[in-house]
């Protein structure tokens, strides 16, 4: 069996100092009204998994689903403005 022998960081970009940069931080807060429709939407759907769902626990699904929809187009649109992928 081969050892694995860890190497010491060469440059300062191969350091990780355990903080995310301000380019992610830019990145999650772009994604951010997208990622709380996600937490709607599952909550939504984990309302009813321990009883049948009612005529307005679809209609919040629905809705949460449209929004999920409606926030994806929007990180979509702003990172086909921006030059960049979403």
């Amino acid at each position: 069996m081969k050892s694995i022998i860890t190497l010491p960081a060469t440059s300062g970009a191969l350091a990780f100092d355990g903080e995310p940069s301000d380019v992610e931080l830019d990145a999650v807060e772009l994604e951010m009204p997208l990622i709380l429709a996600d937490v709607e939407l599952l909550d939504a759907v984990i309302k009813t998994l321990d009883r049948p769902a009612t005529k307005l626990d679809e209609q919040r699904i629905r809705r949460a689903r449209r929004r999920v929809l409606a926030e994806r187009r929007s990180l979509s649109n702003r990172a086909a403005t921006l030059g960049g992928a979403a």
